[in-house]
């Protein structure tokens, strides 16, 4: 197997509106910018759901799209103020789960997956409940941090 050669540290956040998610994103920032490392985030769109015909499947994909990129500048801008430098941005399109694997499979950079962690009673999330089975098909570390977590007690321990 040939060597791969990492030249910085990639800490990466799924941004999905969640409440956990900004817990998620501090706690990357902090741990990208003590590392000397960067911050990546990754946006996937749901497909158009059920048979749709061409155009109107294309205009679904298009607002898709355009929120997409506005719920991903929010937090762009915040990694950015953090860590001091722009975050790379993913917009994919398909289930959250098997875009994340393949995005971490064709992006050797990426060292660490970080999420957050509902604290509610519904349970920790889908991403959090499929990465901690087993046989989850995850490469890299995966760091949970929980949702009721204060800002100073990110900061205490990233």
């Amino acid at each position: 197997m040939a060597e791969i050669k990492i030249t910085e540290r990639v800490f990466l956040v799924v941004v999905d509106e969640s409440p956990e998610l900004r817990n998620a994103l501090r706690y990357a920032c902090r741990r990208a910018k003590r590392t000397g490392g960067r911050v990546a985030l990754l946006y996937v769109m749901p497909p158009p759901e059920g048979q749709t015909w061409g155009g109107v499947a294309d205009l679904m994909r298009d607002e898709a799209r355009q929120e997409a990129e506005q719920a991903v500048a929010r937090y762009a801008d915040v990694a950015a103020d953090l860590t001091g430098q722009p975050p790379s941005i993913y917009i994919r399109e398909g289930k959250s789960r098997d875009e994340l694997i393949k995005l971490v499979n064709e992006d050797h950079s990426i060292c660490v997956l970080v999420l957050g962690a509902s604290s509610g009673r519904e349970g920790p999330g889908p991403l959090v409940t499929a990465f901690t089975r087993a046989g989850s098909g995850l490469r890299i570390p995966l760091t949970i941090v929980p949702g009721a977590l204060s800002e100073a007690e990110i900061d205490a321990i990233s």
